[in-house]
């Protein structure tokens, strides 16, 4: 007989040659492990145990992803001053506070959340730095309290930068600091129901960044203040969106998120509805103020939003929530950036 040729039918006799063939065979465990240490850097779902790096620990109790909706809000907020002039000075305050909206408050925000829901996370997220023991206690509590001060110190020198009479930065940081508070922390601890912690996620995330940006620039006025509101409104909805990969430990320890409370398909359909109605709504308003066009693209940003919905949310929400936000945000927050270019240009 002849010597066989090798071919998937007839594999080859020597199985490290054929493994030499085709390198992407070895590269793929080191590329999912790559992925997976970035995605526990930035503080996203499906990280990967075993960080040893104290700062790079604490770099992903901060969970850098959530930062970018708070940078945000500031821009939305400078825009809807009507104020904001890109000179190195402006520029410069607008990095500050973004940097007081991010890394300072967002990070606060966050590890006292983790610090809260240790025995939460010990059944949902196990992996995160305090259920696996990879930062002790008082470690987190020392970060807690540097966040917290530098946060409100910087928040005071925006103030003396932008020669305000009333220290409305710092106000708004101590405001912040407490809403985080009691979101996380008994015995208020507002996460436990699902309506009063989504709206509290959803207006620390578009709400008081948006003040912030419209302060530092402008005078924060009540049509600005009750707008943002009724947009945070639509934030709620996306806080639900973070709420599915939980159920199961809210479940067990009582708290009553939207999928808890209502299921997991009806919870899915009231969080669609909201992130879309409101947006309706804005762009609605911004058409009675005559800034047409402005409302006319923001009611056209929703509509890709409505089709990640169909593709992804709906049809799955525990599997698919991290793609259906990757996929539907950017539209979301392009709105609002629309809608504060519109209140800026409107003087509202």
């Amino acid at each position: 007989m002849s010597e066989s040729t090798p071919s998937p039918l007839s594999p080859d006799s020597k199985p490290s040659e054929a493994i030499d063939t085709n390198p992407s065979l070895l590269d793929a465990p080191a590329t999912l492990s790559r992925t997976a240490r970035t995605r526990q850097l930035l503080g996203m779902k499906g990280a990967a145990p075993g960080e040893t790096s104290i700062w790079k620990i604490r770099l992903q109790l901060m969970k850098p992803i959530t930062w970018i909706p708070l940078i945000w809000g500031v821009v939305c907020g400078a825009a809807s001053s009507g104020q904001f002039s890109w000179t190195w000075e402006d520029v410069l305050k607008a990095a500050t506070c973004m940097l007081l909206s991010g890394p300072l408050m967002a990070g606060y925000t966050q590890i006292t959340n983790d610090f809260y829901d240790r025995d939460i996370d010990a059944i949902n997220e196990p992996y995160r730095p305090i259920p696996s023991g990879a930062i002790s206690i008082p470690q987190v509590v020392a970060q807690i309290l540097v966040l917290l001060i530098a946060g409100i110190g910087v928040a005071y020198a925006l103030d003396l930068w932008a020669g305000h009479e009333f220290p409305t930065m710092t106000a708004l940081a101590l405001f912040g600091a407490f809403l985080a508070y009691i979101y996380s922390a008994p015995p208020l601890k507002l996460k436990r129901n699902g309506w009063l912690g989504g709206y509290a996620l959803g207006a620390s995330y578009i709400a008081l960044p948006w003040w912030a940006g419209h302060a530092l620039f402008g005078d924060l006025n009540w049509t600005i203040v009750i707008l943002t509101l009724i947009y945070s409104l639509a934030g709620l909805g996306i806080a639900v969106v973070n709420d599915f990969k939980s159920v199961e430990g809210d479940r067990q320890l009582g708290l009553r998120s939207l999928p808890v409370m209502f299921g997991v398909n009806t919870a899915a359909w009231i969080c669609v509805a909201m992130i879309d109605l409101f947006q309706a709504g804005i762009a609605a308003y911004l058409i009675y103020l005559h800034q047409n066009l402005y409302g006319t693209i923001l009611l056209l940003l929703v509509i890709p939003q409505i089709t990640f919905q169909d593709m992804y949310f709906l049809r799955d929400p525990l599997n698919n929530d991290v793609k259906y936000q990757a996929s539907a945000q950017p539209f979301l927050v392009l709105g609002m950036l629309v809608a504060g270019l519109a209140l800026g240009h409107a003087s509202v």
